[in-house]
């Protein structure tokens, strides 16, 4: 289906009455809310960055088990994400995101709570799940709330600063907090908090298309991703045993009856005609890259300085507001950018820009001095605010707009699917040789060519 062709649909015809609504919508409160639950989903993704250390002592967690601590979130993301963004523009993408931000603040209560390695886990997955649905229909609420292009434009550009806002707060107030638990316990409050706010601010919109749920569809592709991503992280202790090649074989059987499925229903999650979409296959691939290449070796990062460089959590946060600080304010400008650069292309400066940044903070973790991470903080700092500035425009500009949600969802599966991997892949690299000064510097080159992969990836991304 096409921006073109729906008009002339059932589902043009929902997408009409669903205009009809948002014209009663409050752009400014969606805008605000919106951008509020994404902070604090993004603060709790990240709190772990500079408490891992502490958690996995209070846990009794061995470092074989520490990507478990940081992978559990992704995984909840990865799996529910295109799921929750098909739910928010069929049934009500402001009773997904209500249900999203309410989940969110009772499962991150509860993970302070926890006393065991795997109960953390399970309760960073649910936090995971949680997120997802924030996630994906926050996009589908701002492009309803906002339907002119240039509303679009800024509102986008807003909530992809916020994400990056989310990032550079959540480890200062981690960092900040007496101990793990009561930072948990915080954000919880503050999740619960946007629910009751949006209950009276947000305005309902969908685009119901008719028919039954996508149960199947949804069955398959999620435990397809958790597989992939178990698989992944249990990887980090040996690739060839036997656990590791089945869930591989396990996540390719179920994706292949996922395509099966979807080519098969009369509403699919996902429309596979997509995929010869060059905008879809541009944004897919930015967020796969934005999760393996930045995402990744920054969540693991604040550990490493804390082990090598030997500074305490509240430090480590600071230091990396350098980087995400920069990443927020960049983000919030990349509206001013429209028209003159596309999207696409701003995508590929800012992985250059990272890979120039992580390779200049080669030899920085054994040095001894957290000064010389600066110029790499700087200059990735910009690269990553360049993607989230991009990235959320690209989501919703690559799908018609009644699949808004859909097509946020679907970018931010890729995104956190690169993270899952990533955050195995770089933990894995750190701690292969025994010295975390050498194991982060080759950590570090693999993020640049990851970076420079996607750089050219999304250049070769050519409209047809």
């Amino acid at each position: 289906m096409t921006g073109l062709d729906s008009a002339t649909t059932p589902a043009g015809a929902a997408v009409r009455g669903a205009t009809a609504r948002d014209a009663r919508a409050r752009p400014r409160a969606t805008l605000a809310l919106t951008s509020a639950a994404t902070a604090v989903t993004l603060m709790t993704y990240t709190a772990p960055m500079v408490t891992l250390p502490d958690t996995a002592a209070a846990l009794h967690t061995p470092l074989s088990g520490q990507a478990w601590l940081l992978n559990g979130t992704p995984l909840g993301l990865a799996a529910l994400l295109l799921v929750a963004g098909s739910l928010a523009d069929d049934y009500g993408r402001r009773r997904i995101f209500l249900g999203g931000t309410l989940a969110l603040g009772l499962t991150t209560a509860l993970g302070a709570l926890t006393t065991s390695t795997w109960q953390f886990t399970l309760a960073r997955i649910a936090q995971g799940a949680a997120s997802a649905a924030i996630l994906a229909s926050s996009l589908g609420l701002l492009v309803a709330a906002f339907p002119a292009p240039r509303g679009r434009l800024h509102a986008t550009g807003v909530w992809g600063a916020f994400v990056s806002g989310g990032i550079a707060v959540g480890p200062l107030i981690a960092g900040a907090l007496p101990t793990w638990r009561v930072a948990y316990g915080v954000l919880g409050a503050a999740a619960l908090v946007v629910a009751a706010l949006g209950t009276r601010a947000l305005t309902e919109s969908r685009a119901p298309r008719g028919g039954r749920p996508d149960v199947l569809g949804a069955l398959t592709f999620g435990l397809a991703l958790v597989a992939l991503v178990a698989a992944l992280t249990l990887g980090r202790d040996g690739w060839l045993r036997a656990p590791v090649g089945l869930l591989f074989a396990a996540a390719v059987v179920l994706m292949a009856l996922f395509v099966a499925v979807e080519r098969r229903t009369g509403t699919p999650m996902i429309d596979l005609g997509l995929l010869r979409h060059t905008p879809f296959l541009a944004s897919a691939t930015g967020g796969l890259f934005t999760g393996l290449a930045v995402i990744a070796p920054f969540s693991f990062l604040p550990a490493l300085i804390q082990q090598t460089l030997r500074l305490s959590p509240v430090d480590t946060a600071w230091l990396l507001l350098l980087w995400s600080g920069l990443s927020f304010t960049v983000a919030l400008q990349v509206k001013h950018l429209a028209g003159r650069i596309a999207p696409r292309t701003q995508l590929a400066v800012g992985f250059a820009l990272h890979a120039v940044g992580v390779l200049t903070m080669l030899g920085a973790i054994g040095s001894g001095s957290w000064t010389r991470l600066l110029p790499g903080l700087i200059v990735g700092g910009v690269g990553s605010g360049l993607l989230n500035g991009a990235l959320p425009l690209l989501a919703v500009d690559s799908v018609p707009r009644e699949r808004a949600a859909m097509g946020s969802g679907a970018q931010q599966t890729f995104r956190y699917i690169g993270s899952s991997a990533g955050v195995a892949l770089t933990i894995a690299l750190a701690t292969s040789s025994g010295n975390l000064a050498h194991g982060a510097n080759i950590a570090l080159l693999v993020s640049a060519g990851l970076a420079a992969v996607g750089a050219v990836s999304v250049v070769v991304l050519r409209e047809r």
